[in-house]
């Protein structure tokens, strides 16, 4: 029998049929980080503040500015960051109808009258400090009370990517990679144009489901697709630099975004990738390894041949008896990945690790639409320093190992979350810099997160092991806004904290995992309970075959005797 891995060493591991298709689905990862974290730019509320009837006619009446109309129709409350403006509020007065005159507004009497005014809600709208700007929430003024619907609007993406990518993955193992990526991109592009379209909140969100659900799922099925064409050997520089796209993805957000005030547009400018993502209908074939599973191996000779012309080589008669290398494995259960300690053990951290990744690799980055620096700057910023991620896994793993790496990474997240919440804004050089160095730790620690997960599970429930522990990506990506949003009207640094927090436990987890470098992947339950056991026996196996040899040469010499 002859593995689809034998014919890779003769059609090429990673010739020029596997870059052209690496290249091609790459760019999977670029719309995908608008989806993402697109809420920054699309959900942004920008400062805001009651209307009031009487403003208008106010400042026609004593010829005020807007600025200083707003100081006498608008209370000064207590908030997150000190006294200010209210958003929320405006005195409860018909101006036309009181004794204040133009002549006493800047009196100090004005002052005191005001501070006696009865105060109430807004109930004529609000004025937006967004000009030539709009977002989901200017439209759908959904402020003060209405703002943690901008919270439900990021977590229902959450909820399409959790049932999407256990629905779409299930439909990639049954009718295969290919045509599963482009149905998701179908339902991308429908839904995508959908969200643009919305006439209300209620079928926005909705819509934004949807889209989840189709969005998550191909970029995995894109995700798996190339890691099985390529050798062993470069699967994992491969998932790295695949993931690393997502980070050129956010580059363009913060260009994108700059360059399309409108939230409909911009929706528009995220789905047209996906469109354009049918084509590759022509360009990318179906997974051998998948034909193979299926019994398709005429199919799979098909591609394997097509790739071994592309990359200039030449197949030896093997191809002929190409058969699935995984054909006989039997299937776990769910059970299988909490029955032994440490299998359980390696669950609950994993589970953990890929939920704090979530929460605070995507808290991060939201946190940025409620700062009050320049907005496309500072995401562009922190865009840039995700790049040393991907360099830095690919330097250390073979080097130093996987645990360290890994462990380390989320410590200096948490470490940088927790010392940037307490730097003064008057430092906001230092605050920056230290808060972009908790962005790398988090992205190290995410990309590296899903090559550790393969490696710790045996062969038979290692892509059970890596669905289930990752759903709980899903969950933190559903959980973060409210994390986020809610806790940052109590103090605006709050969130990171909790961030820091979750950062540190994660990492001291890590630490309990065992190191994985230079130890071949797990094939049984045993390996794992018992890696000690294995390792002798093969010494013994070693030690048997080195005194073989000498026990023949000592029955010859007896013979001959």
């Amino acid at each position: 029998m002859t593995t689809f891995d034998d014919i890779l060493e003769e059609a090429g591991k990673f010739g020029r049929f596997q870059k052209r298709i690496f290249g091609l689905l790459c760019m999977v990862s670029l719309p995908f980080a608008g989806v993402y974290v697109g809420v920054v730019f699309q959900g942004f509320t920008p400062e805001h503040w009651c209307q009031d009837p009487g403003l208008e006619q106010l400042q026609k009446h004593c010829g005020l500015g807007p600025e200083k109309a707003r100081q006498f129709i608008i209370p000064l409350v207590n908030s997150s960051a000190g006294v200010g403006p209210s958003q929320c509020q405006r005195y409860d007065v018909d101006w036309n109808s009181t004794d204040l005159n133009c002549d006493g507004l800047d009196s100090e009497t004005t002052e005191v009258q005001r501070a006696g005014l009865p105060i109430t809600a807004c109930k004529n709208g609000w004025h937006y400090d967004y000009e030539h700007r709009e977002s989901f929430v200017t439209e759908f003024d959904l402020v003060c009370d209405d703002a943690w619907l901008v919270d439900v609007f990021q977590a229902v993406l959450g909820i399409g990517f959790l049932v999407g990518s256990i629905t779409i993955g299930y439909l990639a193992d049954k009718f295969g990679r290919k045509m599963s990526f482009l149905l998701s991109n179908i339902l991308n592009a429908v839904t995508g144009i959908l969200v643009a379209i919305s006439p209300n909140y209620i079928s926005l969100v909705v819509f934004r489901a949807l889209h989840g659900f189709g969005v998550k799922g191909g970029w995995m099925a894109a995700y798996v697709l190339i890691t099985e064409l390529v050798g062993v050997e470069y699967r994992r520089t491969v998932g790295v630099l695949f993931q690393m796209f997502f980070s050129f993805g956010l580059l363009l957000l913060a260009l994108i975004a700059y360059l399309i005030p409108n939230w409909r547009w911009l929706q528009v400018a995220f789905t047209v990738p996906y469109i354009i993502f049918l084509s590759y209908y022509w360009f990318v074939p179906e997974s051998p390894r998948w034909l193979l599973s299926q019994n398709k191996s005429s199919r799979a000779v098909e591609v394997t041949q097509a790739m071994a012309k592309e990359n200039k080589k030449t197949l030896s008669q093997n191809i002929k008896n190409l058969k699935d290398d995984n054909a006989e494995t039997s299937t776990g259960s769910f059970m299988d990945l909490i029955r032994t300690p440490k299998i359980r053990k390696h669950t609950l951290i994993l589970s953990f690790n890929w939920f704090t990744s979530a929460v605070v690799y995507q808290g991060l980055i939201m946190r940025l639409g409620i700062l009050r620096g320049n907005i496309y700057i500072d995401f562009l910023i922190s865009g840039i320093v995700e790049f040393p991620a991907a360099f830095l896994i690919l330097f250390t793993i073979e080097r130093i190992g996987r645990r360290l790496p890994f462990a380390a990474a989320n410590i200096v997240s948490g470490a940088a979350c927790l010392i940037t919440a307490f730097i003064p804004e008057s430092v906001l050089w230092l605050k920056t810099a230290v808060a972009c160095i908790g962005r790398l730790g988090i992205t190290m620690a995410f990309e590296m997160v899903v090559f550790v997960n393969t490696e710790l599970y045996p062969t038979f429930i290692r892509n059970l092991g890596v669905s289930v522990c990752s759903t709980l990506c899903d969950i933190g990506g559903i959980i973060a806004p409210f994390l986020l949003y809610r806790l940052a009207v109590i103090w605006l640094e709050l969130p990171l904290i909790i961030f820091g927090v979750l950062a540190f436990v994660a990492g001291g987890l890590v630490l309990l995992l065992p190191e994985t470098k230079g130890v071949p992947l797990p094939e049984t339950i045993d390996d794992i309970e018992y890696p000690n056991r294995n390792k002798e026996d093969t010494m013994k196996s070693h030690q048997l075959e080195n005194l073989l040899p000498s026990v023949v040469t000592n029955n010859k010499e007896t013979v001959t005797v």
